[in-house]
Parts: C-alpha cells; sequence; structure tokens
C-alpha cells in the first residue's frame, strides 16, 4: 500500500472518478483511495431479493453536460419516466406535463386546477428562460432564494404551495426553498432540456461506467485516510507521497481531513420502499400532494419506468420524505392510501432508506455556482459543495479540479 504518485485522490464518488478519469487521459500518474467496498459515494443501488434498491430515490437528467464527456449513456439502457407530474387535489388527480416533450398532454395541463392558467403562463415562462437563455446570463442574474425567484416571476400561491413547493423540495431537498435562485435556474434549465431517467441496473450503474475504462490496480477500496498534508496522504496501512492530494469525499468527511474549509450544512431525506402486484399507477410519473400537508414529497412506480427495477409479475415504489425526521412507515403508508386512491394494505414494506447527508445546502450566495478548488500546497478539493449540489455538480467539481491539478502540475 504505502508508496508514491504524482497525484492522490481521496474518495470514489462520482468527483474522484471525474477526477481519475480526466487525469488519467492526461496520463499523470494517480490513484484512487476509497473507504468503502465499493464506488459511486452517494450514489449506490443494493439488489435485495430481485428488486434494485437505490440509496435513496435518485433520477438521471440528460441534460447534465458533463455526462456526454464520460461515458455513452445507452450503455446504461435507461428507462424513462413522463415529463410531467400528477397531483393530488382532494379526489382529483391532475396532470400536468411538459409541452415540448407531450405535446398531447397540453390542453390538460392548460385546463389543471392547479393555480390559474396565467400562473402556468409565467412558470413555463421562467423554465423556457431557464432553457434558451446563456449560462452565463442566468449565473449573473440579481441572486436571492429560491421562494423569492418564484414569487418574483409572479407565481401565486397556490401553484407554489401545490405544486411547486412538493416538486422542487424533493429536488433540492429543501422545503423552505432556501436554496439559490442560481441553483434553481440551472436544476429548471436542466428539467427543461433534458429527459429523466433510470439505468437499468440501477443508479450504481452510472459511477460503474465512469469507472470502467480506470484501471482496476488504481483504485484501492477497503482503504481509510487518517490524513492528508501537502505532498502525502496517510493511511491506516502506511503513507503515499505525491505531488498533489485531492479531496473528494462527502463534505462531512472534506471538513475533516481538511480543517480550513468552510463546513457546510447537508440536507436528509428518506425514501420507503414498498412491492406490489399491482401498480396503483399504470404511468411512470411523479405523484405530488398538492393538499399541503407537507409530509410525503413525491411518490413514484418505478417499475412502470424500469421494469428490470422489480421482480416478474411485482411493482416497486419509492416514496420520498425530505428532512431528518422519518416518520414510522405505517404513516406513510396512510398517506399513499389517500395520495393514490386505493388501499396499500396488501403492499409489502422492503425497506427505509434514510440519507443524512444527500445534498450539501446551497444557500445564497452562490454566485457562479463555481467556489474555489485550489486550497495551495498541492492540496485540491473536488465535490458537489463546490458547484451545484446535484449530480452534474459532483461531476463537473471534479473534472473542474483535474484541470487545476494538471496546470498546478505542469506549471511546477
Amino acid at each position: 500500500m504505502p508508496g508514491e504518485a504524482d497525484v492522490v485522490i481521496v474518495g470514489g464518488g462520482l468527483a474522484g472518478l471525474a477526477a481519475a478519469r480526466r487525469l488519467h487521459r492526461a496520463g499523470v500518474p494517480w490513484r484512487l483511495l476509497e473507504s468503502a467496498d465499493r464506488l459511486g459515494g452517494r450514489v449506490a443501488t443494493d439488489r435485495v431479493d430481485g428488486y434494485l434498491l437505490d440509496r435513496g430515490f435518485q433520477v438521471l437528467n440528460t441534460a447534465y453536460p458533463r455526462l456526454g464527456s464520460l461515458l455513452d449513456l445507452g450503455v446504461l439502457d435507461l428507462g424513462w419516466f413522463t415529463s410531467g407530474v400528477l397531483v393530488r387535489r382532494g379526489d382529483r388527480l391532475e396532470r400536468l406535463v411538459n409541452p415540448l416533450r407531450d405535446p398531447t398532454g397540453t390542453p390538460g395541463t392548460v385546463t389543471a386546477g392547479i393555480g390559474s392558467v396565467l400562473d402556468r403562463l409565467r412558470f413555463a415562462a421562467l423554465a423556457a428562460g431557464c432553457a434558451t437563455l446563456p449560462v452565463t446570463r442566468l449565473l449573473t442574474a440579481e441572486e436571492t432564494t429560491s421562494e423569492a425567484a418564484l414569487r418574483r416571476a409572479g407565481l401565486s400561491d397556490a401553484i407554489v404551495e401545490e405544486l411547486l413547493r412538493p416538486f422542487l423540495s424533493g429536488v433540492l431537498l429543501d422545503r423552505e426553498l432556501a436554496t439559490s435562485s442560481h441553483v434553481l435556474a440551472m436544476i429548471l434549465r436542466s428539467f427543461a432540456r433534458g429527459r429523466i431517467g433510470l439505468p437499468a441496473r440501477g443508479m450504481g450503474a452510472l459511477p460503474a461506467a465512469i469507472a470502467e475504462p480506470l484501471p482496476a490496480e488504481l483504485i484501492e477500496r477497503d482503504t481509510r485516510v487518517a490524513e492528508v498534508a501537502p505532498g502525502r496522504v496517510r493511511t491506516d496501512a502506511g503513507e503515499i507521497t505525491c505531488r498533489a492530494v485531492v479531496v473528494a469525499v462527502d463534505p462531512p468527511a472534506a471538513t475533516t481531513l481538511l480543517p480550513t474549509l468552510h463546513r457546510v450544512r447537508m440536507h436528509s431525506y428518506t425514501t420507503y420502499y414498498h412491492s406490489t402486484d399491482t401498480p396503483p399507477l399504470a404511468e411512470p410519473i411523479l405523484l405530488l400532494d398538492g393538499e399541503r400537508r407537507e409530509l410525503v414529497a413525491n411518490t413514484v412506480v418505478l417499475s412502470n419506468a424500469v421494469p428490470t427495477y422489480a421482480p416478474a409479475g411485482r411493482h416497486l415504489v419509492a416514496t420520498s420524505v425530505v428532512g431528518p425526521q422519518a416518520p414510522p412507515e405505517p404513516v406513510i403508508r396512510r398517506e399513499l392510501d389517500r395520495l393514490y386512491g386505493r388501499s396499500t394494505a396488501d403492499w409489502s414494506h422492503l425497506t427505509t432508506i434514510s440519507v443524512p447527508d444527500a445534498l450539501p445546502a446551497a444557500p445564497p450566495p452562490q454566485g457562479r455556482l463555481r467556489k474555489p478548488v485550489a486550497l495551495g500546497d498541492g492540496l485540491f478539493v473536488a465535490g458537489d459543495h463546490r458547484d451545484s449540489p446535484s449530480i452534474q455538480g459532483a461531476l463537473a467539481s471534479g473534472w473542474r479540479t483535474a484541470g487545476a491539478v494538471l496546470a498546478t502540475l505542469r506549471a511546477a
């Protein structure tokens, strides 16, 4: 284990893997150290009794710019969700879709009982602006919170509370919508421009595909890093000397290894997985609670989008709750009775997965989202806490950090 390398990458999540890919392309000697027995960090999938259970409900957006430079999306064999949502309002399910993806659903979206027609037109204009304006313009606009940005766009309390808060809370893991409006703009851009899907082998297939071209002998799993310092990394097995260190672990662990980093507050959420032989919906679409109860953020029949997520003859339902408090499963089951409009008494509760450090909080000011990655003395930091809190942010940060490392090594 002890030895040397030009660059040591600490952490085998998406940021660390993206950094390794760029360094490998540049021909720079590197080693990657991962404390777990698998790669992927917060993106992982467990196979349990024929079900694919992601470590919390996650999706892949094809509009993420960095994906295309790291893998061919075709290898993931993606299944797709409907580009829209269902919203439970009393005894009705209101269906709202992206008219660019589903023009036939436009009349129903226009007449849906969520907010007013003017609300829907204003939100469509907001999303279209985020999709078409240059990124530099979006990220130099006056910055505020996501909620303030929605109100500034002229959206009513009804559409914010019954549609946008439940939807965005499931994306940002922030029910208060205190996240920066710059982050919101990039989220709306990606949803307007991309398709939402899941890999046939689960979300864990994403880091596996990114890591696939990398030499296995340069990646060391089950390796705990105790300390990093300029020119060296100390593990339980010994010390590695190097010219640069990239710390690409989750934010709480990063501040332990790099105490000078500003501590990042983390958002948490919990996903409840249920199995049923009869799906409560026939469509692969996200169901939201428009009753302002603020408990369930969203629920979806995953196997409608990707049948491989459940064994033959069964269906998998994922339900997400935002925040550190995970209600008992029977409470969630009663909510699901109401949301789906049918009894769930015959459903099997497979498991509940809580992710306490799922996404870094990103309140304003975030500026242009790109935070410094070079800390001096050959120390670098990567992760979604240095860019946007998302899969795209993690990948972009790792790639950008590797670029900073290469510039430093070439200048030395």
